[in-house]
């Protein structure tokens, strides 16, 4: 894995914290730990890892609903529960849990669930270089790739993410999706924002896209759009003009 693997224990018992933080010392692994008594400890790092080791039972927030918390921002940390209770383990499967440890801790266990969620957390950052943008919609949040949104549509107070697997509704203001969006999406209207990557022609007032989707091209965008859209080509885009 290239670079440092950040990896986060938290525990509101010191023991299982040090131990936990020898054991993971003992893998050989490129990696910088930080420790956390409790939930709201970790959660107010503000702060993404690769990896959490999240004890459920604590007092305070408990490590169910930390990591709940925890996926609001970051579906892709690959969390392992440390727990004395096996009946947890079902409620961890809902929040995404990679693995669980039980209490007292084995080594030999601890270095094979280790060594897992070490690869998993390689391909989990790996696509996360991947440009991606966090949509929430009426009942869940989206994590989508950039190259998979075909355009973005304004309706009314609510904007529809248009991508090719489907449309999501989700509540955004364009002018901070516009904002958000790298330079290969362009703002082609006051209701539209395209992504070059899928235009497939263009007329004066027209885009169409590589699905035959069609959606309006301001007239005075124009001139602009089409010096933005022989850029995006130039720069090596997947589109023909």
């Amino acid at each position: 894995m290239s670079g440092l693997t950040e990896i986060a224990v938290c525990d509101d018992e010191k023991a299982i914290r040090e131990q936990l933080v020898r054991l993971i010392g003992r893998q050989g692994a490129d990696c910088r730990t930080w420790q956390f008594a409790s939930g709201e400890e970790l959660l107010a790092q503000d702060r993404r890892f690769d990896m959490i080791f999240l004890d459920i039972q604590m007092k305070g927030r408990n490590g169910i609903e930390t990591a709940r918390a925890i996926r609001r921002y970051d579906e892709r940390a690959v969390i392992i529960f440390v727990t004395v209770v096996k009946e947890y383990v079902f409620d961890a499967f809902d929040v995404g849990a990679f693995h669980y440890l039980l209490k007292p801790i084995e080594e030999q266990r601890f270095g094979e669930v280790f060594a897992n969620a070490q690869r998993e957390a390689e391909r989990r950052r790996d696509k996360r270089a991947e440009p991606a943008l966090l949509i929430k919609g009426k009942k869940r949040s989206y994590t989508l790739k950039q190259r998979d949104i075909l355009y973005i549509e304004s309706r009314a107070n609510r904007v529809v993410v248009h991508t090719v697997k489907g449309e999501i509704e989700a509540w955004y203001a364009m002018r901070r999706l516009e904002e958000k969006l790298g330079d290969g999406f362009y703002r082609c209207h006051r209701g539209y924002i395209v992504n070059m990557a899928h235009i497939a022609e263009y007329t004066n007032d027209m885009i169409e896209l590589d699905n035959a989707d069609r959606i309006y091209l301001a007239k005075d965008r124009y001139p602009e759009f089409v010096k933005a859209y022989v850029r995006y080509i130039g720069g090596g885009g997947a589109a023909d003009a």
